[in-house]
């Protein structure tokens, strides 16, 4: 199993909702809702209609950052980044029945997040992108190859998700190195027709 993950981006006319259809629509069943800058009132307002759009398709819903949005309208999880809630401190507000998913750049992140709860990883940037303004040291296949060789020392189970400036020339090395998924977003709105570049791209990944 090789799982896509989209995570919502806009375009000067495509808005965060559409990102999200665009992504069903092209087969893929997992969408993060990431709205970095937008008011509550917009995001809460966005993630309930993007919320509605993922149970039509059956897709899992994760909202970025906000814990207490997730549990109020019944989002499927939250993920949360590196400056974001700790995880231990989401896992006892949310319970074990919401999903949580943590970003990570090296072996020790995934070791924590493990410890404190989190049911995925977020591990990247595999290379330069433009969608994160903070970017963490870039890993790369070799990066990928030496966190998974050092999880498997330690006998460490926990979904990997690669992310950070994939494309879908990336995704067979990206499957051979053994991670579990990736996560993708401005490369599908960028090309001339998304709909069918996420569609290639889940054929790639089956």
């Amino acid at each position: 199993m090789f799982d896509v993950q989209f995570i919502t981006h806009f375009t000067a006319s495509i808005s965060y909702l559409d990102s999200a259809r665009i992504a069903l629509e092209g087969g893929c069943r997992w969408v993060q809702l990431r709205m970095k800058d937008a008011s509550e009132d917009e995001l809460k307002a966005t993630a309930i209609r993007v919320q509605d759009l993922c149970r039509q398709y059956g897709a899992t819903f994760i909202v970025d950052d906000h814990v207490d949005l997730v549990k109020q309208i019944g989002a499927d999880g939250v993920h949360l980044g590196k400056l974001d809630m700790p995880i231990k401190e989401a896992r006892e507000r949310l319970g074990k029945g919401f999903i949580i998913g943590g970003t990570a750049n090296t072996f020790e992140d995934i070791r924590q997040h493990a410890a404190d709860g989190a049911d995925y990883i977020g591990c990247g940037p595999f290379r330069f992108t433009t969608t994160k303004q903070k970017l963490s040291p870039i890993l790369g296949l070799d990066g990928y190859r030496s966190i998974l060789a050092r999880m498997k020392e330690e006998g460490l189970s926990i979904p990997v998700v690669g992310i950070g400036g994939i494309t879908r020339k990336d995704i067979p090395a990206l499957k051979a190195v053994g991670l579990s998924g990736i996560a993708l977003s401005g490369g599908i709105l960028k090309a001339g027709n998304p709909v069918r570049e996420m569609e290639t791209i889940i054929r790639l990944t089956e």
